[in-house]
């Protein structure tokens, strides 16, 4: 069976009371059932994580080489920062979803800046907790 790695960074923990007018009212908790709602009408597994640790993502993306097929990645503001992250996912060459809550385009001048976007399939953002299940989509669509 098909399985993917959903890796959720900084502050993400707080969705649903974090400045919901920008990343919406549904929680974390809400996001990971809707992930495996959709996943299992696809069959698929997901492993759903977050972390507000950069050494310890980067764990989890290293640990990803010996059971996922794919990454979806929410690194909230790491993606405008870390280095690690993109060095991280270069190395373990596994295909990799860049996932933003907000249109990060929109946004301030600094998080127009994605250290990761070079190294990965593509970036979804703006959509919400909607994107999480477009990212499986495309994954799978990927990988297929």
């Amino acid at each position: 069976m098909t399985s993917l790695l959903i890796l959720n960074g900084p502050n993400l923990n707080l969705l649903g009371t974090r400045q919901p007018e920008i990343y919406g009212a549904t929680t974390l908790a809400e996001i990971e059932a809707l992930c495996r709602t959709h996943a299992k009408s696809h069959g698929v597994e997901i492993v759903f994580a977050q972390s507000n640790h950069e050494g310890e993502m980067v764990d989890l993306i290293h640990a990803a080489r010996e059971s996922h097929a794919g990454i979806i990645l929410n690194a909230g503001a790491y993606t405008h920062t870390s280095i690690a992250l993109m060095d991280a996912i270069q190395s373990v060459e596994i295909p990799t979803i860049e996932l933003h809550l907000s249109n990060i385009h929109a946004r301030e001048k600094f998080r127009k800046k994605s250290f990761i976007a070079k190294v990965v399939l593509g970036q979804i953002c703006g959509f919400g907790a909607a994107g999480y299940p477009l990212a499986i989509d495309a994954m799978l669509a990927h990988l297929r």
